[in-house]
């Protein structure tokens, strides 16, 4: 299986990076939520500085991809005037906060004072993150963060190691998780300027007894689906991509709330939008299959696959995931779907129920003649 370069970090909308199309710039909402006047200052800035197309990334952040250098700084601008733009790269690196969509007052709070200790945080790794996950059940389980607040089924706060299966009792939250940062750091959690918690604890490590796991939090909340909510109306795009247009259609509902699942709520919509790109349907296809830009969009990428994972996805069971990814890095799904497919420039390696790195069953699949029939 043909390699891959690991970066090591991730893009931001000061420091960008470069892909097959130009400049990948993501930008990261403010606890994850756009007002409808940004969303469409966003979308004109992507048709202004970029190709017109916007990303919703797995941390609930927005990419705008095709940005050229000579055009980067207008859209510092453009964005900076939005209020999106961080005082530096460094603060913006670390705003690396995810907070359940289907927030409250109470949990917007919980992010904000987050959000105000990052600056008491020693040096961490680049993809080091936060989960605010405070509602009555925890939606984002199964969303790569380190440190995570979460209730406990009785409505207790928990302070919470990715990896551990408990958490600890707090009353100030923002307190414990710059204690737990601190942890991690002096206890080894950060080698070669790379890290994440979850491996520390596979080690063995334990947190200090304050921050030491013993409550488990509420059972999960069943995956979200495109559809309406209490919270207003939550909707899908095809592989988190869009035009620009879209996100201004979106955001002329009302203000939009990010989401780690490629999907958006429009806050206080009653009704589902009828637009072009946007799926309300929770049952269409689409929605069981990941796909990344893959080639040329990518420079990793070693065959397109967009186009090919729309002609497959119809065929794919109801309850299934089909990934197909442009190399063996992954990025739309890293981890184990039911069926994976790699393209590694001589075709398409299979893998089942497996993460794109497993060893694959079959080698150099011919995209023509890929079948979900054979596949499922």
């Amino acid at each position: 299986m043909s390699g891959f370069q690991v970066q090591g970090w991730c893009p931001g909308a000061l420091r960008p990076m470069p892909s097959g199309d130009g400049l990948v710039v993501r930008v990261r909402p403010a606890l994850g939520r756009l007002t409808g006047a940004q969303a469409r200052g966003l979308a004109a800035a992507a048709g202004a500085f970029g190709n017109g197309w916007i990303e919703l990334s797995a941390r609930g952040n927005v990419q705008l991809r095709g940005v050229s250098e000579a055009g980067h700084p207008g859209l510092i601008a453009a964005l900076s005037a939005l209020g999106l733009i961080d005082p530096d790269a460094e603060a913006e690196r670390r705003r690396n906060i995810l907070v359940t969509p289907f927030a409250d007052a109470a949990t917007l709070a919980l992010a904000a004072a987050v959000q105000g200790v990052l600056a008491q945080m020693p040096a961490l790794p680049a993809k080091f993150g936060f989960a605010v996950d405070t509602g009555p059940a925890p939606v984002l389980s199964a969303v790569a963060a380190d440190i995570r607040l979460e209730r406990s089924a009785d409505g207790r706060l928990l302070v919470r190691c990715d990896g551990a299966a408990l958490g600890a009792p707090v009353e100030d939250a923002a307190a414990a998780v710059v204690a737990l940062a601190r942890w991690f750091v002096a206890a080894g959690g950060v080698s070669g300027g790379r890290g994440r918690i979850a491996r520390l604890i596979a080690r063995g490590a334990v947190p200090p007894d304050a921050l030491a796991g013993r409550i488990a939090p509420a059972a999960p909340a069943p995956a979200p689906v495109p559809g309406l909510r209490p919270e207003g109306a939550l909707v899908a795009v095809a592989f988190g991509r869009m035009r620009a247009g879209t996100l201004a259609a979106l955001g002329a509902l009302g203000p939009v709330r990010m989401t780690p699942w490629r999907m958006l709520l429009i806050e206080g919509a009653t009704r589902l939008p009828a637009l072009p790109e946007v799926i309300t349907d929770p049952a269409d296809p689409i929605l069981r299959v990941a796909a990344c830009p893959g080639a040329p969009d990518c420079l990793q990428g070693l065959a397109p696959v967009r186009t090919l994972a729309r002609r497959l996805a119809p065929g794919v069971p109801a309850g299934r995931v089909l990934h197909v990814s442009g190399c063996a890095k992954g990025c739309a799904h890293p981890g184990a779907a039911d069926v994976t497919l790699v393209a590694t420039g001589a075709g398409f390696d299979l893998i089942r129920d497996g993460a794109p790195g497993a060893p694959p069953m079959q080698r150099g699949l011919s995209a023509d003649t890929l079948d979900p029939k054979d596949l499922f």
